[in-house]
């Protein structure tokens, strides 16, 4: 029973915390109604275990705990490869703003160097 408790209170911490941060109202709404979604089916499932053993079994799968393990590991591997796809996506704007600033800054050879050339007053 105290577990139970402690789990609840965990779900409805994270739940909270989500929905106090900012980020773009597109991507967050979508993951919200998500997260709410999951902390739902997480409450329902910590008060009514043997739902989940029931799904389980129809699913195939021996016992509840086992169909949370191989639903965890499904969504890590996704969580791994949204992360990689956006580092990578970061990664390809920073070399773009990279190369833009170096085409901005550059000079190019043999103009100007004919009107301004070397300052030679300081050698006389």
């Amino acid at each position: 029973m105290v577990i139970q408790i402690v789990l609840i209170v965990a779900v409805l911490a994270l739940l909270m915390y989500l929905l106090r941060t900012r980020g773009t109202a597109k991507a967050s709404a979508g993951v919200k109604l998500f997260f709410v979604a999951f902390v739902v089916f997480a409450v329902y499932t910590v008060l009514r275990p043997e739902d989940l053993t029931t799904l389980a079994h129809w699913l195939g799968v021996g016992r509840g705990t086992d169909l949370m393990l191989y639903a965890l590991v499904v969504a890590f591997a996704f969580a791994t490869i949204g992360t990689y796809l956006r580092f990578r996506d970061v990664e390809l704007r920073y070399a773009r703003l990279a190369r833009a600033i170096a085409l901005q800054n550059a000079e190019r050879p043999g103009a100007d160097t004919a009107t301004t050339g070397p300052d030679t007053s300081a050698q006389r």
